[in-house]
């Protein structure tokens, strides 16, 4: 049983992960400062909301115009069946492909989405003949190439929590 079920997420909780959220390389100090507690229960609360799994990691931000990878792509995937031996071969195969960076299997039209980055549209094309055709049982695919970047963001609201 993890701590998340057994500790309400209180207020200053809340606090916490919000800072955390715009700048993850806040120091202790600072963090502390921001949510009116001293350096050691501030530490201590943030320990438990990692070891609860309320904060499952702490990433870079990677500008996709500096690493060239700055065709953003979404693909609907329809599979030939849906069974749950089918979904887990198309999972499993789909988590080996550095291009995915998303994967959702989506309850309506169609069986997935995928967020995908490319350099340009020859490597779409190529990951298309080479990879996306090769994933298990897919029967159709519509792709969706971005335009424009809107809104990018992995800050979640915390208001019902």
């Amino acid at each position: 049983m993890n701590d998340q079920a057994t500790h309400k997420i209180d207020k200053i909780d809340k606090l916490i992960l919000k800072e955390l959220q715009k700048n993850a390389r806040i120091s202790n100090v600072d963090l502390s400062k921001r949510v009116n507690l001293s350096p050691t229960p501030c530490l201590e609360r943030v320990k438990r909301l990692e070891k609860s799994g309320m904060i499952l990691g702490y990433h870079a931000n990677i500008c996709p115009l500096k690493t060239n990878t700055s065709l953003l792509v979404f693909i609907e995937v329809t599979l030939e069946r849906t069974t749950n031996s089918v979904f887990k071969e198309f999972a499993e195969t789909a988590k080996q492909y550095s291009e995915i960076l998303e994967c959702h299997m989506i309850a309506g039209g169609f069986d997935y989405l995928l967020k995908l980055r490319f350099k340009d549209i020859r490597e779409y094309r190529s990951f298309l003949g080479d990879g996306l055709l090769k994933l298990p049982k897919v029967s159709l695919t519509h792709t969706y190439i971005v335009s424009e970047e809107v809104k990018d963001t992995h800050y979640i609201d915390l208001r019902n929590i």
